[in-house]
């Protein structure tokens, strides 16, 4: 991890308590004496150094995250001086789709836009009464929504959802149960939560069924 701004910092964070070791580093010395107590191992180093990435080893790691943010500039040299060093998977976070473009051709594997991405999800969430939305590429999204109120009570086999609503619902969840699996004779009660899947616009329809 490259980078202990906001994002980095999370997303190290969430690495670890997934029991994944994470080497982070970052120039800054605040951030560094900041995030040491609560990550495995994090150095001051400036990652736009080839030669400090070799020292510190990261050419012998699979994945890299480039997750700075403030400086466009340092984000594409590190780029660069990552794929110089042979890092086999660099995922770099861009902040606009012309900085995107660019981390793309100096080699960068995957781009991400954590902004852009958590903003299109939470706009989805805030006009609907889905509960949480992941959009997939070629219109395609999986979201967990309430029960509508006009299906409790009945089965997904009488109800044929995939072919009357557009949607194929995968799990539910009912009153003090576990999610599970969805079956044709999974009965929908109140206060129940489903993930269904589907295009966007099915799913929204889905959901905002009374």
């Amino acid at each position: 991890m490259i980078g202990l701004g906001r994002f980095g910092w999370h997303l190290a964070e969430a690495l670890t308590r997934l029991d994944h070791q994470v080497l982070a580093i970052d120039r800054d010395p605040d951030q560094v004496q900041r995030w040491a107590p609560y990550l495995d191992r994090v150095v001051q180093a400036d990652g736009t150094e080839e030669a400090a990435l070799r020292q510190l080893g990261v050419d012998g790691f699979r994945r890299v995250v480039v997750a700075i943010g403030a400086s466009v500039e340092a984000s594409i040299l590190t780029v660069l001086a990552l794929t110089e060093v042979g890092v086999p998977q660099i995922w770099a976070r861009a902040t606009s789709n012309k900085h995107a473009k660019i981390l793309d051709s100096v080699g960068a594997h995957h781009v991400i836009f954590p902004e852009a991405e958590t903003g299109e999800r939470v706009a989805h969430l805030i006009v609907s009464r889905m509960l949480d939305f992941i959009e997939f590429g070629d219109d395609f999204a999986i979201a967990k929504v309430p029960v509508p109120p006009s299906l409790v009570g009945r089965s997904l086999r009488e109800l044929t959802v995939p072919e009357r609503y557009g949607v194929m619902v995968v799990g539910a969840k009912l009153p003090g149960e576990r999610f599970r699996y969805a079956t044709p004779d999974t009965v929908l009660g109140a206060q129940s939560v489903l993930i269904v899947e589907g295009t966007i616009a099915q799913v929204q329809s889905f959901a905002a069924l009374g």
